[in-house]
């Protein structure tokens, strides 16, 4: 009897620790180092950039600052408007591009929520799945330079020492955040290795040239004429690595549809000679 009163005080001990165990989960914090690194990430990015300024804000998982930076040049409301992108980013847990798109589609009431800044540049900052903090970023050249560099800062800890990504971390972008991407046309991530863009074109676009970038493109939606080779007609260097002109001359001429993926090694010159809109397609860029 004593034997077996025993035995179920240890069940009962047992089956009471595992619940309490259930009840409380490990939670991973940023910390003061890891919000200078996440910092240090876009700063990085805005002189790849050369962005004319910037304001970079980093907040805990409860929208708490922890850190910002201002770059020389930023003009002075930049600080308070690149803090309200990273707690808005944080307690969403979503881009605030999101936000943006949907009450620039009518959702207009939304802007009467506390503490919110419904403004492109805020990115949540995911580590093995936890999101825990964000980064927000005003005053560089134009809202979608501010994502990116926002992005740069939330992949800080996606990337080695070297440069480059481990390939343990698992990145998730949930279906209305790639929606809200295509819509305009944006990057979904960028590191040492890679980047992922959303494209999305209603009209031909300049020649390019990615000096250090092989581009992979699928066709989601849409058709367009594409031009590979030839010459670039009025190249320009507009930014480190980066050509851009007015068209291209000579090359092979392609027809893209739903469905084609067509492989744009680096240094090869490309072009939209011809869109029909709306043409949707996902971009992975090789960074070699």
């Amino acid at each position: 009897m004593k034997s077996l009163l025993k035995h179920s005080a240890v069940l009962l001990l047992a089956a009471m620790t595992t619940a309490s165990a259930q009840q409380i989960a490990e939670k991973q914090t940023l910390t003061l180092a890891g919000a200078k690194k996440v910092i240090a990430a876009a700063v990085s990015k805005a002189k790849e950039l050369n962005a004319p300024g910037g304001v970079i804000a980093v907040v805990d998982d409860g929208g708490n600052l922890i850190a910002v930076e201002r770059l020389d040049g930023t003009f002075a409301a930049g600080a308070n408007i690149s803090i309200g992108k990273a707690r808005t980013a944080a307690l969403f847990k979503r881009p605030t591009a999101v936000f943006e798109k949907i009450i620039r589609e009518g959702r207009t009431p939304m802007v009467a929520l506390n503490d919110f800044t419904p403004l492109q540049g805020g990115v949540p900052i995911e580590v093995n799945g936890q999101i825990v903090g964000a980064i927000g970023v005003s005053g560089a050249a134009s809202a979608q330079q501010d994502e990116e560099l926002a992005l740069a800062g939330a992949n800080a800890f996606n990337t080695s020492a070297n440069g480059a990504a481990h390939s343990s971390a698992v990145t998730f972008f949930d279906s209305k955040t790639v929606a809200a991407a295509f819509v305009k046309g944006q990057p979904l991530l960028e590191n040492g290795e890679y980047k992922i863009h959303a494209s999305h074109r209603d009209a031909a676009g300049k020649a390019e040239v990615h000096e250090h970038e092989t581009d992979i493109i699928y066709v989601l939606e849409g058709t367009a004429t594409f031009v590979t080779g030839g010459k670039v007609v009025g190249g320009e260097m507009t930014a480190p690595g980066e050509i851009r002109g007015a068209s291209i001359d000579g090359g092979e001429t392609r027809k893209l549809v739903k469905g084609d993926v067509v492989v744009v090694p680096q240094g090869t010159p490309h072009w939209f000679k011809e869109v029909k809109a709306p043409f949707n397609y996902y971009v992975v860029k090789s960074i070699n």
